[in-house]
Order: C-alpha cells, then sequence, then structure tokens
C-alpha cells in the first residue's frame, strides 16, 4: 500500500505540462531565433555537403552553420564528447537560458528534474575510427571512443552539464526517437514522477560512411528535397539539435517562468508490418490515439507539422492516414524537411520547436520547393510561401524506420 501522502501516479493524471523553453542547433545556426527566420523567410539550409572529413561526397545536405566547437567547450570537455552530443548540451544551453533555468535549479529540484533525450551514436566518431582502424592501419584508437559513441551519450552529457539527478535515457526509433523522447517527458510529469524535463534530441550523421549507406537504400533525393510536390525524388539528409523544456504547469507558474505553449495530447503506435514501408492505417490510429489523448476532435487541430520527407511512399501514405482522420477537411500541412533536411533522430525535437513557434507567430511555415501537384498529396501543403493564420492547436507527426509512429498535440500559450 502507497504512504497516504504519495499519491498514486493515476491520481495525478490531470497535470497540465507546458514548454517554457526551446533551443536549437541547426542550418539556420544557433537559436530559435535564426531558426524562426530561416523558416519565415522561406529560406533553405540545404546546400553542397561541405564538412566531411572522411571523403568527399557530392550532394546536398542541411548542415549546421554558426557553429564553433572551441567556443562551447574547452579542450578537456571536447575530448570525452561526439559531436552530436555537443550540439545537444548547447542546443540545451540555450533552451535552459530560454526558460530560466540554470544548473542550482536542477539542484534544487533534485530528482525530479530528469533527462529524456533521443539516443545518437557518435557517428563522427565512428566514421573517423573506421577510417583509421581500415584505411590507415591505425592500431589504437581514442582513449575516449566508448564514451563518445554511447547512444545515450547525449543524455547523459546533458545530465552531467546541468546536475540533474532524475531519470535520464535515451530514446530509439528512428525518425520519431525526440518525438517520443518528448511524449514520455509528457507522461512522466502528468504522472507525477517529475516537474521538470529536458527533452529532444540531436543528430550529427552527415558523415562518409552513413550517407553511403542512405546511398544504398536508395532514399536519397536527386536534388533539393520536395516533400508532397509530384516530381520528389527522396530525402536530403540533415544535422542539428532541439532541445524542449518541458515542466508541470503548475511548477511553472510558480517559478513565474515564461509559458511558450502547452502540451496537450501524445499518440504512439508501431505498424508491426515492414522495416522502411509506412503503414497508414497505424499512422492514423497514432494522430486519432493523440487527439484523444489531448480530448479533442479533428476539427480543433488548425496546423498539422508533417513527417513529409519526400519519399514517394512516405507521402503518399502520410497524406492517406491523414484523411482517414480528417476526412475532407484536412488542416494545412508542412514540411520543415524541405528546408533544413532530414534530421533524422532529432527531427521530431525540431519539427515541434517549429511549431510551438508557428504558434507563438500565427504563421504557418511553408513546404519549399514545391513545383508540381500530385493526385495522391492533394491537401493544402502550405506551397512555397508562408502563410498568416489563427492558429491555436497544431499536430506535429514522426514516422520512423520500423513503423515506429509518434504524434504530439501542441496548443498555444
Amino acid at each position: 500500500m502507497p504512504r497516504p501522502d504519495h499519491a498514486a501516479p493515476a491520481a495525478r493524471a490531470h497535470r497540465r505540462v507546458v514548454v517554457t523553453g526551446i533551443g536549437t542547433v541547426s542550418g539556420f545556426g544557433l537559436g530559435t531565433s535564426a531558426l524562426w527566420h530561416g523558416i519565415a523567410s522561406a529560406q533553405s539550409a540545404v546546400r553542397p555537403i561541405a564538412n566531411m572529413p572522411t571523403g568527399h561526397i557530392d550532394r546536398l545536405g542541411g548542415e549546421i552553420t554558426g557553429y564553433a566547437e572551441a567556443e562551447h567547450f574547452t579542450r578537456g570537455e571536447a575530448a570525452m564528447l561526439d559531436k552530436v552530443s555537443k550540439i545537444a548540451v548547447v542546443s540545451a544551453r540555450l533552451a535552459a537560458a530560454n526558460a530560466g533555468l540554470a544548473r542550482p535549479d536542477f539542484a534544487a529540484a533534485g530528482r525530479r528534474a530528469g533527462v529524456i533525450y533521443g539516443a545518437s551514436p557518435g557517428q563522427e566518431t565512428l566514421d573517423n575510427g573506421y577510417l583509421d582502424l581500415y584505411g590507415k592501419q591505425v592500431r589504437r584508437l581514442h582513449p575516449f571512443t566508448v564514451p563518445r559513441i554511447l547512444p545515450a551519450g547525449p543524455a547523459a552529457a546533458i545530465s552531467i552539464e546541468f546536475g540533474a539527478h532524475g531519470p535520464c535515457f535515451g530514446t530509439a526509433s528512428a525518425c520519431a526517437t525526440s518525438t517520443h523522447a518528448i511524449g514520455l517527458g509528457l507522461d512522466m510529469i502528468r504522472a507525477g514522477r517529475l516537474d521538470l524535463c529536458i527533452a529532444g534530441g540531436a543528430d550529427a550523421s552527415i558523415v562518409y560512411g552513413y550517407v553511403r549507406a542512405w546511398e544504398a537504400l536508395r532514399l536519397l533525393a536527386n536534388d533539393l528535397p520536395r516533400p508532397f510536390s509530384r516530381d520528389r525524388t527522396g530525402i536530403v539528409l540533415g544535422e542539428g539539435a532541439a532541445t524542449l523544456i518541458l515542466e508541470a504547469r503548475d511548477h511553472a507558474i510558480a517559478r513565474g517562468a515564461p509559458i511558450l505553449a502547452e502540451i496537450l495530447g501524445f499518440g504512439t503506435t508501431a505498424d508491426a508490418v515492414d522495416m522502411v514501408a509506412p503503414d497508414a492505417a497505424s499512422a492514423a490510429a497514432a494522430m486519432q490515439d493523440a487527439i484523444d489523448d489531448a480530448n479533442l476532435t479533428p476539427a480543433d487541430i488548425h496546423y498539422v507539422n508533417a513527417h513529409g520527407t519526400g519519399t514517394r511512399v512516405n507521402d503518399r501514405t502520410e497524406v492517406e492516414a491523414l484523411k482517414s482522420v480528417f476526412g475532407t477537411a484536412v488542416p494545412p500541412t508542412s514540411s520543415l524537411k524541405s528546408q533544413l533536411g532530414h534530421t533524422l533522430n532529432a527531427a521530431g525535437g525540431m519539427e515541434s520547436i517549429a511549431t510551438i513557434l508557428a504558434l507563438q507567430n500565427q504563421v504557418l511555415p511553408c513546404t519549399m520547393n514545391y513545383r508540381e501537384p500530385d493526385p495522391d498529396c492533394d491537401i493544402d501543403v502550405v506551397p512555397n510561401a508562408p502563410r498568416p493564420a489563427t492558429i491555436e492547436i497544431a499536430m506535429m507527426n514522426s514516422l520512423g524506420f520500423g513503423g515506429l509512429n509518434a504524434i504530439l498535440i501542441f496548443a498555444r500559450a
């Protein structure tokens, strides 16, 4: 029997959860102001890949800009971390500052503050290591290779950065990775396990071996990413980090924190069908579960930030799922991947932040590079130019490889 002064999680399930801080490292630069400027001015962060030390590939990518390691880490700090953990920490610093939080605040929260972050192995370390071992015949790798390549490295590095002693772990679900991290943070705050959670994801996979692996899958675009356009040819890879500070609403109000948005709902399903081909019925179920979790109806959703990878099958399937949920009234739907590329493990976090910024600014982000309507994607994709609109509630979709779906519902603060 639980002690009377320790309420069971179900008794606290009504707790409202808000976002009080956001921080990004993206192809548009450091910080959410740079991200929103790029989104609102219909810019593209996709350009020829230029920063690949282990080889050269003549492809486009959404590489990060405005980040210089030496400005953020000492040599000793940098030695322990892969690039993916470094940009995760930088984005978390920006989010915490945005929320008015510092290390003493996390110390005061004790085990009520946690870190749930996308699991991302250190791809740069792995790529360099393979080159050293097999290309240069080096027999001894960097002494910190193991901590650098840990998939939970970003989560651990953030917990160390802030002294967050609560639950800390990485989520791993392909393109839905950081969306699951945010959703689990939501659930743990709702359940009363946490008052404060650092959530999101990072990815730094634009390295020679990993890009070659994507080429082998034959899903990379021949040119720019063109989600929902009939002439789309596939994915353009991107990189970045996106961190959200989640708090119980009463906790945020008590400390006078800014409230940027509220998270109303979370839905997650598995297709259980195919490793790479998505399933519309399962994606639709996740969307409906998120709407139900938010105690809303489809008519209450004003905007959808789509998964929108730019592959023929994904875009067609996502539209089919949207029509299953919304019927003939699918809200305006756009894809940030048309501007940043597919940031993989960071995508759900980056697109959640873009959705929050859209709610704050009352502007629909656009789908860039759209040239030709596709009869299989006959919805309003906000083509090529952002649009002012009244947006109170928005949905963010992540439909990961393996059929791993995660959906979030955000409300304007």
